[in-house]
């Protein structure tokens, strides 16, 4: 028996689930979207004189996530035009 009641069977079906509803890029995209979000709010602790500007390398990966999501949606909406 795992956490809660829970066993490893219960969870690798979710976890299949998730994989087949939302694609691995989605996801891959939302970790790092998640991940960006953490390291910002970590320099933001550390040092709040320069919370106003992001740093170079996170306006590049936010302009590279944001370019990735746009395609995804175009793609995405491509997909049901073509259903229709």
């Amino acid at each position: 028996m795992g956490m809660g009641g829970i066993s490893i069977w219960q969870l690798l079906i979710v976890l299949v689930i998730v994989l087949l509803l939302f694609g691995t890029k989605k996801l891959r995209n939302l970790g790092t979207d998640l991940g960006g979000a953490v390291k910002g709010f970590r320099s933001t602790m550390k040092d709040p004189a320069n919370a106003d500007e992001p740093s170079e390398s996170e306006s590049e990966t936010s302009q590279e996530s944001l370019a990735e999501s746009a395609e995804d949606a175009d793609s995405d909406s491509d997909k049901e035009n073509a259903k229709v």
